[in-house]
């Protein structure tokens, strides 16, 4: 399966793709998680620390991966993956080393070829933790467009649900068969009963809702992992959305 995890700055994708990968992995999974963020973060959120994830190897802009390329998704991995400490293996496909560098459309090229070579011998999941906005769903091609299903997350406030309903619709011209919005940061009951009423307002599937916990704001404070053993609503909810994509049918 193929995951592209997207959404409106600041909501919590980069907490939520960890979280998920972690999950997975704890599930005995092969993951690959993809940061595509240009400010890269996901490598703190997973374990690593700020030195492990500056001296990570950035994925080449406009690298060909496939039959009509130069390397295999096998390859990608060897080189420029790293394993974390949660047993993920971290790829930063994109990151803005210095100014007037031009744009990133060439690392986003990179990763849709990778997306589309990537294999069940390779991965048994590949996680994209997406930078914020909707820009990467109308790049020529789609940088996700070959992903099976895309997480919005989506915080209580309309604006964000709004966001969510826009990627579905982007989602479904690119040819993404599935998508779903996934509630976050929501002191409950209020707002998981508030996702729920706009989410089927605006025709937002929900995939699950994560609660509100200060340890998830002091693990971002200290920028890294959610600690072992703190978190247990998060973590349950979390373990929710992966029965739920453990469910979705991937053609």
């Amino acid at each position: 399966m193929k995951v592209g995890i997207v959404g409106k700055g600041g909501v919590g994708k980069t907490t939520t793709s960890s979280l998920i990968a972690r999950a997975l992995a704890e599930r005995g999974r092969k993951v690959v998680a993809v940061d595509t963020d240009s400010n890269p973060n996901l490598g703190m959120s997973l374990g690593l620390t700020f030195e492990e994830i500056e001296a990570i190897p950035q994925l080449p802009r406009s690298l060909i991966v496939g039959a009509k390329g130069d390397v295999r998704a096998e390859d990608v991995i060897d080189t420029y993956g790293r394993t974390t400490p949660f047993g993920v293996t971290l790829i930063s496909a994109i990151k803005v080393n210095e100014a007037g560098a031009g744009c990133t459309c060439g690392g986003h090229a990179s990763v849709r070829s990778f997306l589309g070579d990537v294999l069940e011998e390779n991965a048994d999941v590949t996680l994209v933790d997406m930078e914020a906005g909707l820009e990467h769903l109308s790049r020529s091609g789609g940088t996700l467009a070959y992903a099976d299903v895309l997480l919005v997350i989506m915080e209580p406030s309309r604006k964000s649900i709004i966001t969510a309903a826009r990627t579905i619709a982007l989602a479904e011209e690119l040819g993404i068969p599935r998508t779903f919005g996934v509630g976050n940061k929501a002191r409950l009951p209020e707002d998981a009963e508030f996702f729920e009423k706009v989410c089927a307002e605006y025709g937002v599937p929900l995939a699950g809702v994560i609660p509100y916990d200060i340890a998830v704001v002091d693990a971002d404070r200290a920028g890294g992992s959610l600690a072992t053993g703190s978190g247990d609503a998060v973590r349950r909810e979390i373990e929710r959305v992966v029965d739920f994509l453990d469910n979705v049918p991937v053609s």
